[in-house]
């Protein structure tokens, strides 16, 4: 299914295995743009696996300006307990910097909540690293509001293996 938005020449489809290739290119260039590119383990055969294999885990949209891909959204369903519903995650929002600053992000960041309102969803969310002001800026312009009273917990590697095997 592609989406158009309401930029002439953009589209925004759902991602098919044969994108794999494209996604991953993304992540890395996120990664990068994090400085986080040395915590990047993904492969295409560990993407194939988990968003196209037997049990997919996440979804993927790519936003693609006249046929060539320049940004990418990649989400999953969590749950409110609170509200009873699911709702929706977004993992990675990124854009090619080149063609940032024309509403690709935002057309990415609309696919996602439209899903979000067509699966019945009680919220989006996403987290943001807190120096990135641009994007921060850009969230609030949509009216998103930052979960201050909240900390992120993660446990991950050793640490995981770890606690699972307690």
């Amino acid at each position: 299914m592609a989406i158009s938005a309401t930029i002439p020449g953009f589209a925004i489809r759902a991602a098919a295995e044969s994108d794999v290739p494209v996604i991953l290119a993304f992540i890395k260039k996120l990664a990068a743009y994090e400085r986080l590119a040395h915590e990047v383990t993904a492969t295409e055969e560990l993407l194939r696996e988990t968003l196209f294999g037997a049990r997919p885990t996440a979804e993927v949209a790519i936003g693609y300006i006249e046929g060539k891909p320049v940004g990418f959204v990649l989400f999953f369903h969590n749950y409110s307990t609170f509200l009873a519903r699911p709702g929706l995650y977004i993992e990675d929002l990124f854009v090619d910097e080149a063609y940032r600053r024309r509403g690709f992000g935002r057309a990415l960041l609309l696919y996602v909540a439209r899903l979000a309102g067509e699966r019945r969803c009680g919220r989006l969310e996403w987290a943001v690293l807190d120096w990135n002001e641009p994007a921060i800026d850009f969230y609030k312009k949509l009216g998103a509001v930052a979960m201050d009273k909240w900390t992120v917990f993660r446990v991950t590697g050793a640490s995981l293996t770890k606690l699972a095997e307690a």
